[in-house]
């Protein structure tokens, strides 16, 4: 009686014990998935996604000159365009580099020139793709200076040719800007960052060499101009991406039917007029 008493207790205990360990169990895999996810609600809707860039570089990689070749795979030791050109955001996690985050856009009013805009005391991506081209260019400089802004110049001329990018102060560059894709929430910033491209199914070698496919005329038309007649190319762009779209619709194939091409087209300029870009610092 004694024993069965005192097996009965025991028997208690063990299943108490178990219920907590179970219970621990399931808030740490709360907080682990908490932790792996939050990265995402950070800066999932602010960044051309990682394909984007990715075929903006290795398009660029292409069109590259013998000296340039030569310079890039000194100062990168070896590493490709494509695999640097997510450096800008992939910093993100680090709060030293904080200061950075304003040179990824620029924010002006529909209508008007950059030139004629109100510029930010923070800079933003034009003055930021002007100091890293200072800094690469000139040799004085240390060589870790000139490689993290390499890495920044390849990620920014990518940012550039995202409409979104070159958009309005009042709705956070259309982050504001509430829409679903494919039922799930999303934001006008994000369908252009990531949700198109990724939803196009193909891996950044596939569409890198898709949109490669550009004649010596067409390449030569689309290097044309300087970094700011591309900025504001952006800036009207996104000015008709707003009037895409109406607060919480639900958008899906027809949209992307409508604007995949659009998108192809600025992948397709971000990476040949990177190359210019590399060519002419490193003539």
């Amino acid at each position: 009686m004694y024993i069965a008493k005192r097996f009965r207790k025991l028997n208690f205990a063990c299943s108490k014990v178990s219920t907590l360990i179970r219970q621990y169990s399931t808030k740490m895999k709360k907080t682990v998935l908490l932790l792996l996810l939050l990265p995402m609600f950070m800066f999932g809707n602010t960044i051309w996604s990682k394909t984007g860039h990715r075929v903006t570089g290795q398009i660029a990689q292409n069109h590259l000159k013998g000296k340039t070749k030569r310079a890039l795979n000194d100062l990168l030791e070896g590493h490709s365009l494509a695999f640097v050109s997510t450096y800008g955001d992939d910093i993100k996690a680090d709060r030293a580099y904080n200061k950075y985050s304003p040179w990824h856009y620029v924010n002006y009013p529909l209508g008007i020139s950059y030139k004629d805009s109100e510029k930010s005391k923070d800079g933003d991506i034009i003055t930021a793709i002007e100091e890293c081209k200072a800094i690469i260019k000139n040799k004085n400089n240390s060589r870790e200076d000139r490689i993290f802004h390499l890495k920044m110049l390849v990620h920014l001329i990518g940012d550039l040719h995202q409409p979104m990018h070159a958009s309005r102060e009042e709705d956070k560059g259309g982050n504001d800007i509430q829409v679903q894709w494919f039922g799930q929430g999303s934001n006008l910033h994000r369908v252009w960052d990531q949700n198109l491209i990724e939803s196009y199914g193909m891996t950044y070698t596939e569409l890198a060499h898709e949109l490669d496919k550009v004649s010596k005329k067409e390449v030569k038309k689309m290097q044309e101009g300087t970094i700011y007649d591309w900025v504001d190319e952006s800036h009207q762009i996104c000015g008709e991406l707003y009037d895409s779209v109406k607060v919480g619709e639900k958008l899906g194939y027809q949209y992307a039917y409508n604007y995949n091409d659009l998108l192809f087209e600025q992948l397709q300029k971000g990476g040949l007029r990177l190359a210019k870009v590399l060519n002419d610092l490193f003539e």
